[in-house]
């Protein structure tokens, strides 16, 4: 199997262990799960069921942020306690991921469930010397990794740009560089708070997914995923300050998927050019929105449009038709080339797509890409 490796930029072999470690970023629960969202997940589920496929184990954990500003913001908002917020937003996640026939994850811990891992994890990297005191919070020092920029690669003057884009506080003060970020900061009134020698606060964005990594996975990871959106800050972050706790390599292979896209521009809910999955789900059939996602490749960016889930409708009916038909001879094999090729779904639906059209039944390999054709398969 090769998979393109952001940091190495590179298509290269992915040779994990028979017992594979992955780790993808999870949602931040205030609002209802987009395409964008299950476009992350659904192509790292693809991979995982190729693995399976070939042989492999996988643990595979995905997050939860539920200590974070936008959570804060929409709990505020609606007058509701944010945990009760995160709650339900996580449930209806979770209901989507099901209708789309995402394999259940091996663990999704919470941000909060973190907190005695955070303290120890930002003690670690203070008496290791990445890290300082400063205005009541603590902070990452950059110049301390010289590594750092090595999964971007992005050059400075765009890693201040993202990272005064996405909340980085480039501004900030008691900073020694634009580009320190933080491991611990002061809470605001209405938000929580906990106790720490340096003070009372709430731990910063990226050190929640190196604590609970580190927690649920260990010092290494075979495989981390997430959105584009998240390679800087959020990652070459999280990558910097788990090896400057540990002192040992945090990922092997580096795994983004590209961003969807709506009227011209990022589907985002600080937008609000988004689809939704629950609404999507009570107009279409979920194995239809699968399809969907997946007949793009997971690297290349795409645009909603009207005509995506009808002409997946389609697809579903063709593969369907012929399901007690046997498949042809060599189409599995056809599929798991394409998806050992760079998860290469796009591929594989073109090999499903013309035995179908021809009459054959493809019930086995379109299980492989977690679309059921059988007669008995639910539609959601």
């Amino acid at each position: 199997m090769q998979l393109y490796d952001t940091a190495r930029r590179a298509v290269v072999d992915f040779e994990p262990n028979l017992h594979v470690l992955m780790y993808t970023c999870g949602i931040t629960p205030y609002d209802a799960t987009h395409l964008g969202h299950a476009s992350t997940f659904i192509f790292y589920d693809v991979l995982q069921r190729r693995l399976i496929d070939r042989g492999h184990t996988i643990k595979c954990v995905r997050n939860v942020t539920d200590v974070d500003d936008p959570l804060f913001a929409k709990a505020r908002q609606l007058g509701v306690h944010y945990l009760d917020l995160a709650a339900g937003e996580e449930a209806r996640f979770n209901r989507d991921m099901v209708a789309l026939n995402a394999l259940p994850v091996a663990a999704t811990p919470r941000a909060s469930s973190a907190i005695p891992d955070i303290r120890g994890f930002i003690g670690m990297v203070l008496d290791r010397g990445f890290a300082y005191e400063a205005g009541g919070s603590v902070y990452f020092d950059v110049s301390k990794f010289p590594d750092f920029g090595s999964v971007s690669h992005y050059s400075h003057e765009e890693m201040i740009a993202f990272a005064r884009e996405r909340g980085g506080q480039v501004d900030d003060p008691h900073k020694r560089h634009p580009l320190d970020f933080v491991l611990w900061h002061p809470s605001a009134d209405d938000e929580p708070s906990w106790d720490t020698m340096w003070g009372p606060g709430r731990p910063g964005w990226h050190i929640e997914c190196s604590a609970l990594a580190l927690r649920e996975l260990g010092s290494t990871i075979d495989l981390h995923g997430g959105g584009t959106d998240l390679i800087f800050p959020h990652h070459e972050c999280e990558r910097a300050q788990s090896e400057a706790a540990t002192g040992e390599p945090f990922v092997r292979h580096w795994m983004h998927v590209a961003m969807v896209s709506m009227d011209g521009q990022k589907m985002s809910k600080s937008l609000g050019n988004l689809v939704f999955i629950d609404k999507l789900r009570t107009e279409w059939d979920p194995r239809s929105i699968r399809l969907a996602i997946i007949e793009h490749h997971y690297r290349r960016e795409w645009e909603w449009d009207d005509t995506l889930m009808p002409r997946n409708a389609d697809r579903l009916r063709r593969w369907t038709a012929s399901a007690d038909q046997p498949e042809p001879a060599g189409l599995l094999e056809d599929v798991r080339a394409a998806l050992d090729d760079d998860l290469d779904t796009p591929g594989a639906l073109a090999a499903i797509d013309a035995a179908a059209t021809a009459g054959h039944g493809v019930t086995a390999s379109a299980s492989l890409l977690g679309v059921e054709t059988s007669h008995n398969a639910t539609s959601g």
